[in-house]
């Protein structure tokens, strides 16, 4: 008989080495669009049955958008998720990690959803929960033509490549954002050194001076630094 324990552990073997170098690759983009980008392509090429793949992401648990897509499928089927307010998407975002849907119109968990895709040539849908910060949530959305295109293999693979993909994002993220606060210590430095020279005020006087302008503007310090910097005037309280 042959060894198949030896078969799936050698099968097992080159997936982890695949997707080690998707995870290589990932963490090679230089930002959060374009890992996006790659991580729908890479899905296509990984998960078995995916023919298109999509990122859905919500920010303050209320805009929805699909914010990268292998075509113009994921982004009809999401759509009409948006405009009925319910599908396997919407599920995976807010309640589940995975959902699986084997028949995609005749599923009867989500009716309206259902009647509205029928004329969309999509059989099965796969989804994966991406990510959950706070309020903003993030899933990964497979598509393929036929229905039960995704087996348990799928949802195998799919969920370890999910896991590479929520780390590439994760540290994408984190990157962007430290270099959003390094830009933004550099222009709040450069706008106290206008109001230093200018106005002859220590450093401290000058951090007072953009704190008050940005209360009386409601205006964010950091756009008040910008406006400072690039016109050399602090906006005036009711502009």
């Amino acid at each position: 008989m042959p060894d198949n324990s030896a078969e799936s552990a050698d099968g097992e073997k080159d997936l982890a080495g695949h997707l080690t170098g998707i995870a290589r690759a990932l963490q090679r983009q230089r930002g959060e669009q374009e890992t996006m980008d790659a991580i729908v392509h890479a899905a296509v090429g990984t998960i078995p049955g995916a023919v298109h793949a999509g990122i859905m992401t919500v920010v303050g648990r209320k805009e929805i958008s699909t914010v990268a897509a292998t075509g113009q499928l994921a982004c009809d089927v999401d759509q009409a998720q948006f405009d009925t307010g319910e599908g396997p998407c919407l599920t995976a975002l807010f309640d589940q990690l995975i959902v699986s849907v084997p028949d995609v119109v005749n599923d009867e968990r989500w009716r309206a959803f259902g009647r509205r895709v029928a004329e969309l040539d999509v059989g099965s849908m796969l989804s994966f929960q991406l990510y959950v910060q706070d309020e903003d949530l993030g899933a990964l959305n497979l598509y393929s033509h036929e229905t039960a295109a995704f087996d348990e293999e799928s949802q195998h693979v799919g969920s370890l490549f999910a896991g590479h993909a929520a780390i590439a994002l994760a540290s994408v993220q984190e990157r962007e954002q430290l270099a959003a606060a390094v830009h933004t210590r550099d222009l709040i430095g450069q706008a106290k050194g206008i109001l230093m020279e200018r106005h002859r005020l220590s450093a401290d006087q000058a951090f007072a001076v953009l704190t008050r302008a940005s209360q009386h503007t409601n205006v964010k310090l950091r756009d008040i630094a910008e406006q400072l910097t690039m016109t050399g005037k602090l906006p005036e309280p009711g502009r």
